[in-house]
């Protein structure tokens, strides 16, 4: 049978849905979720009765809920916050995906607007369709199904994801609202958060609703070993606190457990794998091997950036570039000296990634309770200053002179292939960040990492690292979100939204 369109087809959608004001944010997320839900449950079904052969009498649309405020006054709310109010009179809008995963963010977003101003808040229909890929979820299944549509573009029936709008020119400080437009209430819209949510379970293998609020990146697995060990191990002791830990392939271990619910296990690992320690409220660790190189670390930290996490560090390898270095020392880094290049044309060279107290603080003080060194002692193992992050893995192999001299200038202290990526998005993306490497070779001193060398070194040194990234995470877990989120990371013309 040729199911063919050769005219137009009308647009078949959800009954309009009335705005409505809210004083109570709980209220408007609930409102938000129910309309949500709503359109996607009708984008799903309809999708599934024309896989059983319905005719096609019309093209199947439903569109994003979103919320907006309305400020008149200039007025001056607490000036030490770096989120929850805007800057001058105006509308804001946003859109919204995945209200239910996002629910207590958009609680306490929503209530600090209703708080901060005074204000409701409405929640209404956007005019940005929702695509069908996105509202099926994580999860879905629909292979069997695509069979149904040989004959017609799903294009032609239901909208899909549509790059042409999903970008980051609002992270990026370059969306500019048109004439008598909202201005935009978030960094991201329903859309590019979609998107990210997609990619994150195709690099991690686990959901979005495992992610944590406190992310470690690292380049090694074997960080991803000890992180596994002590987390099973805090499960099998009843948690402390956590509820679960979570591997790839969303396997759960809860507490009190000492193995996972199922004994279901991935064939082979994802490009990223992801590793979550889970506390009510997100108020956990994930940890993400990210692999090697500048282009994995932006585009990992590209996707976690959408569940706006409260803060993520590095923690890796580098090589250590002064004599005085020994391997094993860590390098807590203050500065970055930027020639990644996967950033230059969304965060231009000559941005300065400046250092944040609190996460340095966080970092320097975990350093000297794991170790036991204190004061100026601490400078036995620890260096404080730049660090270089590199796109070519042997730059050893080409003329040195180069990359010498411009490391001697830049003061640097070690180099790496992550970290200045990491800080630089975390910076664009307004996440605060930090970076504690540990020296595993110096290689303009003829220091290598031979087999057996290597062997000891990681047996050493891993577990204490972790150990340190740990403690640094609980410190800043234990801060106040108001106060670990620092003003420095916003610029003129900021989102409300954190």
């Amino acid at each position: 049978m040729n199911k063919r369109i050769s005219s137009p087809l009308d647009i078949s959608s959800p009954s309009p849905f009335a705005p409505q004001t809210f004083d109570d944010p709980v209220e408007a997320v609930d409102a938000l979720t129910e309309l949500y839900e709503r359109n996607t449950h009708f984008l799903v079904e309809s999708f599934a009765t024309l896989a059983k052969g319905a005719p096609i009498t019309s093209r199947y649309r439903a569109f994003y809920p979103q919320v907006s405020i309305e400020t008149t006054s200039y007025g001056h709310i607490d000036t030490r916050l770096s989120y929850g109010h805007v800057t001058a009179p105006g509308i804001y809008t946003t859109t919204i995906t995945r209200p239910q995963l996002f629910r207590h963010y958009l609680k306490q977003q929503l209530g600090l607007l209703m708080r901060n101003h005074n204000v409701p808040v409405v929640v209404s229909e956007s005019t940005t369709p929702i695509p069908l890929h996105f509202a099926f979820g994580e999860g879905a299944h629909v292979e069997a199904s695509a069979a149904a549509f040989m004959d017609i573009p799903m294009r032609d029936l239901f909208d899909t994801p549509d790059l042409n709008t999903t970008d980051d020119e609002i992270a990026n400080g370059e969306y500019i609202p048109p004439p008598g437009e909202p201005s935009p209430l978030a960094a991201f819209t329903a859309q590019r958060i979609d998107y990210s949510l997609a990619r994150l379970a195709h690099y991690t293998a686990t959901g979005a609703q495992h992610f944590q609020n406190f992310v470690l990146f690292t380049n090694y697995q074997f960080y991803i070993d000890e992180f596994c060990i002590w987390a099973r191990k805090l499960m099998a002791e009843g948690g402390d606190g956590y509820t679960a830990f979570v591997e790839p392939g969303n396997v759960i271990t809860h507490a009190g457990s000492n193995q996972p619910e199922t004994d279901v296990t991935l064939s082979r690992l994802p490009q990223m794998p992801a590793y979550h320690l889970k506390k009510k409220g997100h108020a956990g660790i994930t940890m993400i091997n990210i692999g090697v190189g500048p282009s994995n670390a932006k585009t990992i930290t590209d996707h976690v950036a959408v569940l706006r996490p409260h803060a993520w560090l590095m923690l890796g390898h580098c090589a250590g570039l002064r004599n005085s270095q020994r391997l094993g020392d860590y390098v807590l880094a203050h500065a970055y000296m930027r020639e990644d290049h996967v950033l230059d044309d969304d965060l231009p060279v000559w941005v300065p990634i400046p250092a944040l107290a609190e996460v340095q603080v966080a970092l320097e003080g975990a350093v000297a309770e794991i170790t036991g060194y204190e004061g100026f002692e601490l400078k036995r193992i620890m260096r404080t200053g730049t660090v270089g992050t590199i796109d070519n893995r042997n730059w050893e192999l080409r003329d040195q002179r180069g990359p010498v001299k411009r490391l001697s200038q830049a003061r640097a202290i070690a180099l790496d292939m992550e970290s200045a990526t990491i800080a630089a998005n975390g910076f664009r993306f307004r996440v605060p960040y930090g970076t504690l490497l540990c020296v595993s070779d110096k290689p303009l001193h003829g220091e290598l990492k031979l087999p057996g060398m290597a062997t000891a070194f990681y047996r050493t040194q891993v577990n204490q690292h972790l150990q340190i990234g740990i403690r640094a995470i609980q410190k800043l877990a234990a801060m106040p979100p108001e106060a670990l989120h620092s003003r420095k990371l916003r610029s003129f013309f900021e989102t409300a939204f954190q």
